[in-house]
This record gives structure tokens, sequence and C-alpha cells, in this order.
């Protein structure tokens, strides 16, 4: 099958939706090539992406892969991490972290999610207006990961830099985004050599005397789920904050009904999901999706953007209706679910529900088609939300 290019247009990035769901349509397994010129298979009907999260036939480790798929560089002892892992040393790790994310644990974290977004709020409302993404969305989930994990709130702001220099390096320069990884991972070890020598009550701490009591995690391992956990608590949650409040402003006012907010939070959550192409994966054989053959070692592409506007499994799917039936697929299925949804659900719960409680007339500042979004096919996030709080 003939590659198709993938666009990198701006009308593309602002709104994919439209061309995947003609790929769903017409090419649900399509041959693509992707921006920067490696080939991958996009996957975008619903009944195969869910059954391919849980087919053990693919393999998250690049050493599964054929050697086509270029992706992020990460240096080993950052690499080491669950999105890379297969079972068993995933089970390991996962078993190890999982207790830190359980609901009733989460839910206790509430209050505190709960003040910082008071506080992050009192500061924008004398000014009458405000950029959601710089003074709300980055700030908050960048506390509440720091919080969980131990990491002292002077440095909190460095890392939100040297993340977004990692992801969105300016002009796309790679030289830039290395840096920054560097720096994170210098900045890691100094934090975990802290941590070792003056333990606290802290999910770090607990990893660390994991690692040095039972042996159950290497130093990489140990390195790189603290990346992880940071990166990840902190990206994907910027953006779906991000976008749920741009869907629920861009009708012009903030209608949210305090009895539905976690219903409407899952339905904001399917609408747009902060990241709407998956993790590659890697087929460990032929395997045929969608009637069409894909080859062992190909890079996989699971489009859950795609997906969750399937209307074979959401009638209606571009609407946000809250207690629908049918299960999205933005935390992904199977042994890779997201070990941080339950916490992503409740800061979710509470940024949304407080905005909307604290500014019920707030309005977007610029028409909706002005809002700039990230220039990336793999993440769906804002670079500005500007509003005025009414």
């Amino acid at each position: 099958m003939t590659a198709v290019p993938l666009p990198t247009s701006e009308a593309f990035l602002t709104d994919p939706y439209p061309l995947y769901g003609r790929l769903r349509e017409t090419t649900p397994a399509c041959r693509v090539e992707l921006p920067d010129g490696a080939p991958a298979w996009l996957v975008t009907r619903y009944a195969d992406v869910r059954a391919l999260l849980a087919d053990p036939r693919l393999s998250v480790s690049k050493s599964n892969g054929n050697g086509s798929w270029r992706g992020f560089s990460l240096p080993p002892a950052l690499d080491a991490n669950l999105l890379n892992m297969d079972p068993p040393d995933h089970t390991r790790i996962r078993r190890l972290v999982s207790q830190a994310f359980t609901p009733r644990r989460v839910e206790n974290l509430r209050p505190r999610i709960q003040q910082t977004a008071d506080a992050l709020l009192d500061a924008v409302a004398e000014h009458g207006e405000a950029d959601l993404v710089r003074d709300y969305a980055g700030p908050l989930p960048v506390a509440v990961i720091s919080d969980l994990l131990g990491v002292p709130e002077a440095d909190r702001h460095d890392f939100r830099s040297w993340t977004d220099a990692m992801v969105s390096p300016p002009d796309s320069d790679r030289a830039t985004a290395a840096r920054a990884v560097g720096t994170i991972h210098a900045y890691l070890a100094e934090l975990l050599a802290a941590k070792r020598s003056d333990p606290a009550d802290d999910l770090l701490s607990a990893l660390i005397a994991a690692r040095d009591d039972g042996d159950r995690l290497t130093e990489d391992e140990l390195t790189s789920l603290a990346f992880l956990l940071l990166f990840a608590g902190y990206e994907n949650t910027v953006h779906a904050i991000g976008t749920a409040l741009f869907t629920l402003l861009r009708r012009s006012a903030f209608p949210l009904d305090p009895a539905h907010l976690g219903p409407s939070v899952e339905e904001l959550l399917r609408v747009e999901p902060p990241a709407p192409v998956l993790l590659r994966r890697f087929p460990t054989e032929d395997i045929e999706i969608a009637g069409v053959v894909v080859p062992r070692g190909e890079t996989v592409l699971l489009v859950v953007g795609a997906a969750n506007r399937d209307p074979e499994a959401f009638p209606a799917p571009g609407e946000v209706r809250p207690g629908r039936s049918g299960a999205h697929l933005t935390f992904g299925h199977g042994v890779h679910y997201c070990l941080a949804a339950p916490l992503a659900r409740i800061e979710l719960e509470v940024a949304i529900g407080t905005a909307g409680r604290r500014f019920p007339r707030m309005r977007l500042a610029v028409p909706a088609d002005e809002v700039p979004w990230r220039p990336s096919y793999r993440t769906r996030g804002l670079v500005a939300l500007p509003v005025t709080l009414g």
C-alpha cells in the first residue's frame, strides 16, 4: 500500500477530525508517511483500536520495531519506563507504583487540588482577563504531581519550562529539545539523591525505598519512572484541562451543570483527548488489521481521537452528551491503561467545576478560530486560551 503523507498544515493541526473521519470510513488501517518521513499505519475505527490496545501481539518495546520509527530520543536512564515495556517487566513496575493511584488514595488529594485551583483563580480574579493555559491549566497539574512526588516548590517552574522545551522546542529545534532532556535527567538524578539521603512522605521516597530495600527496581528504572510520572502527570493534564475549557467556552457561554460534572468530564475527554494518537506499537508477527496485513516490526499508531468519534460507537459523536453510553479510549485499554487516570479525572473535575462556579460569565477574548493550537499531530493542546472573566 502506498503511504499517504500526513498533513502538516495549520488547518489539520487545528482540526484533524475531518481527515480522521474520512480515513475511518474509507481506509481504517491506512499506511501514512509521518512529518519526519517515517512510515506508519494509522488505525481509526473504535472496534479495531480497542481490540488492538489489548492485543499482546502489539508491543510497545522499541526492540520489536524494524528501526523505521524515529520518535523522541531519550537517554537509557529515562527510556526504561513503562511506556517502553511489555510484561513481565511492565507488570512488575506497574504493580509497584499503582498503589499511589488507587481511587481512594487519589480522592484524598481532592482538598489540596481544590485549594490550588482556588489560589490560582484568586490570582487572576482582580485582572478581569486571563490566559487560562498560562495562569491555570498549566500550573495546576504541575503543583498536583509535584506535591504527590515530592518535588520542591522552588523547582517546579523550571521543570515546566524544561518540559515545554523538550516537547515543543522553538522552531522544532532538536538540539534545544536534547538539551532540555539532559537538564531534566541531571535534575532528577540530583532530586533522587536528595530523597535517598533525606526521605520524606512522598512517592519518590517510597520508590527509592523499594529500589534500595528489595532491589525491585534498577537505578535506570527508578529514574525513568520518576521522569514518566512527572512528565505524563503534567503534560497530558495541562492539555486536557485547556481543551475542555475551550470546548465549553466556544459555545459562547460556560454551560456546566455541577450535578453532572463527572459525566461531563468523561464526554470532554472523549471529544478532545489530550493525546489523540497513542504511543507507537510494533507487531511481533504479521497481523491483520481491518482487512490489511501489517508486517511484523512496522509502526502502528492507534488514533483514539478518531475512535472516540466513531459513529458506530457514539451516535452524534461530535456532540457533548454527558451520561452517554460507551467507554472512550482516551486513557487507553488493556495492560497499558493510564495508571494516573483517577488523578486526571479529579483534576479535571476540580479545574473545570471551579472555573465555571467562580466565573460563570467567562467568555473567550478572541474568536474561537484564533485560539492557537500546539503544532503536533500526537498531542492536542492549546498554546494559549485568552478569556475575559465577566
